[in-house]
């Protein structure tokens, strides 16, 4: 249970933060427990971005291949850019795309090391949707 409470923490720390931005924003309810639905999604004047969550303090963050196929969906019905939001403790928020996932086995991964190494944060994305 404590996974799940620091886990809809950190989703309801970024929700805030788009809202604080002007977002319109929902976080999905089950999104824990199915693959049918991202975390979080966030739409202003008519663009929006689909989120999954993770806060974890590891050397890699993975998501089973049934879940990533899901994302993928998601993003290729809404047209809608989808990340992986990553909160770092210590370090905030680092956003990855689903095309920079490595597919495993098991699992899609992106390493800490290759999430800083790309630097992606919350203004990057929102600097590119507007256009700058």
């Amino acid at each position: 249970m404590q996974t799940y409470s620091k886990g809809a923490r950190a989703e309801r720390e970024l929700l805030g933060i788009l809202y604080g931005r002007g977002y319109s924003v929902v976080r999905a309810a089950g999104s824990g427990v199915n693959s049918i639905s991202p975390d979080i999604i966030a739409v202003r004047m008519g663009r929006g971005f689909v989120f999954e969550c993770k806060a974890w303090d590891s050397s890699s963050l993975s998501i089973d291949h049934d879940k990533f196929e899901s994302l993928r969906a998601w993003r290729d019905n809404a047209l809608m850019d989808t990340y992986m939001a990553w909160r770092m403790n210590g370090d905030g928020w680092y956003f990855i795309r689903l095309d920079e996932m490595t597919r495993t086995e098991k699992s899609y991964t992106v390493t800490k090391k290759t999430a800083l190494r790309i630097g992606r944060r919350l203004d990057g994305i929102m600097d590119v949707q507007a256009g700058k």
